[in-house]
């Protein structure tokens, strides 16, 4: 459909990915080398700026691959719940499907759960074969990554610095992908449009007592009762730091735009000094 042709050229235009004249940027020509939705793109890009590479590739290799988490049988579901919360990290599901995928990996290489993974996968409500397969895609993307000589930065994982600079990564993104709990029962309205959605089942945030007030989504699903998926906190300051200005613009009016607007104006002066240091 032409709306749905102009909605896909304009969403590459905010990503910086097209030219004046509607072309393929150098930006997006790089963006274009991998095989992924282009808001991962732009963030896997961006965190060779935010030196948080290692953990970005784990992210997109994750939210690339079916989900990891099964749907628990009748009557387990509190203990598959128990399980998954010794992966949850509080910064949100991102961080958690690292740790997931950490967890996988020390496991299968645990001599002594040598050939056993699937077990592991089964005692922790785990899917071995999307594990398996973002294993995959994420060693597909370290190839591409050195076939283009991007920086790849070492892991480091839990630090502040690191898990601030996640976030960075993925808002430079996902941008476009951010909503705002209106009520503080975790009714979350849509920046880009009037849509309320909820928390989906397997967020490490359902269920819990603290619902994040501002949270970055990786995708909206209508099937799954207008759920969002794969979810962190962010603050609106971040978010302000790093909007486009015209994507910000072209918003339509809400209590939450005029939230960040006065974020955004708090920020300017130092912004404007920022910029006379570059």
């Amino acid at each position: 459909a032409p709306e749905s042709l102009m909605q896909a050229l304009e969403d590459l235009d905010y990503l910086a990915a097209l030219d004046n004249n509607g072309n393929l940027s150098e930006f997006g020509i790089i963006m274009s080398e991998f095989p992924l939705d282009p808001q991962l793109s732009k963030s896997l890009l961006a965190s060779c700026e935010f030196e948080c590479v290692d953990e970005m590739l784990t992210i997109a290799a994750m939210v690339t691959a079916p989900s990891c988490f099964l749907q628990a049988p009748p009557g387990t579901e509190e203990i598959a719940r128990s399980r998954w919360r010794r992966f949850c990290h509080p910064a949100g599901d991102h961080c958690t499907l690292i740790s997931v995928f950490n967890a996988f990996k020390a496991a299968s290489a645990n001599p002594t759960q040598a050939g056993n993974s699937e077990k592991w996968c089964r005692d922790h409500f785990l899917s071995c074969s999307a594990l398996s397969m973002a294993e995959m895609i994420r060693a597909e993307l370290v190839e591409i990554m050195k076939r283009i000589e991007l920086p790849i930065s070492e892991p480091a994982f839990g630090s502040e610095e690191n898990l601030l600079n996640i976030k960075k990564a993925l808002l430079s993104g996902y941008f476009m992908h951010i909503a705002r709990d209106v009520d503080g029962s975790g009714n979350y309205l849509m920046l880009t449009h009037k849509q309320v959605a909820q928390l989906h089942p397997f967020s490490s945030y359902y269920n819990t007592r603290r619902i994040p007030e501002w949270v970055l989504f990786h995708e909206f699903s209508i099937s799954e009762g207008n759920s969002i998926r794969v979810v962190s906190e962010i603050s609106p300051h971040l978010f302000a730091e790093l909007v486009p200005q015209y994507y910000f613009s072209n918003l339509p009016p809400s209590e939450s735009k005029d939230i960040l607007q006065e974020v955004i104006n708090h920020l300017a002066p130092v912004s404007a000094t920022q910029e006379e240091q570059k």
